[in-house]
């Protein structure tokens, strides 16, 4: 996947940050074009090669390697090619990251774009943020660029213990692909939250204070058995 440098989404990422009540909140979108680089060849090949297999005949589809999917039937290329591209952006996105073994059913084909729209705006309008909408215009912007209701959407689902959107005092977060198979580009969308650093201060001194207790408390035992003896 090759990176395309957006300035209207340079502009929207330089804004895409704020504040709740209860956590701090960071956008991300970044537009992507379906041409392969280097590492892109390596993971479409370790792709082919696994349903190759399946196609063959030399192993079952039962054997952790799902045919159907979200993107259609796996043994059918053009399906394919769309997981493929859903995971180089992942890897573009992620550079510390290998999402080769990802798994189809990780990820989920929206209905609609307008749903997701109306999802995604209600939540940032919920926590805050509606001048990302309609002061800096995001909709706009990526209907110009992707063509918006010619786009099929996906959400990816990490598995909990390996998710790169996830970072310590992580609360949340949302991600979608925004794919024009047209115009053979991607955005991807996400958002995530994470507790403000005050309440982690405040989480810390609170630990501190129950490790003080615990301290206080086997003290307080120690001399008790001390008496008894």
């Amino acid at each position: 996947m090759k990176f395309l440098q957006v300035d209207s989404l340079d502009v929207l990422n330089s804004v895409f940050e704020w504040e709740s009540a209860e956590a701090q909140l960071t956008g991300r979108i970044e537009a992507y074009s379906c041409k392969s680089a280097g590492s892109d060849k390596k993971l479409f090949k370790h792709m082919e090669n696994k349903y190759n297999m399946v196609m063959s005949g030399s192993i079952s589809p039962d054997d952790h390697l799902p045919i159907i999917s979200p993107f259609g039937r796996l043994d059918e290329s053009a399906p394919r090619k769309t997981f493929f591209y859903l995971l180089a952006t992942l890897n573009a996105a992620f550079p510390d990251n290998d999402f080769s073994d990802v798994r189809p059913d990780q990820f989920s084909k929206q209905p609609a774009v307008d749903m997701v729209i109306n999802s995604v705006n209600t939540t940032l309008f919920n926590l805050g943020n509606d001048f990302i909408v309609n002061k800096y215009r995001m909709w706009d912007i990526l209907d110009e660029l992707v063509e918006l209701n010619e786009c099929d959407v996906y959400s990816y689902t990490a598995d909990i213990d390996d998710d790169p959107m996830v970072e310590e005092g992580y609360l949340w977060s949302m991600n979608y692909f925004f794919f024009n198979r047209k115009l053979k580009r991607m955005v991807f969308f996400s958002v995530n939250s994470r507790m403000k650093e005050d309440q982690d201060d405040d989480n810390d001194d609170d630990d501190d204070a129950y490790d003080s207790m615990d301290q206080d408390e086997s003290r307080h035992q120690m001399v008790i058995g001390d008496m008894e003896v």
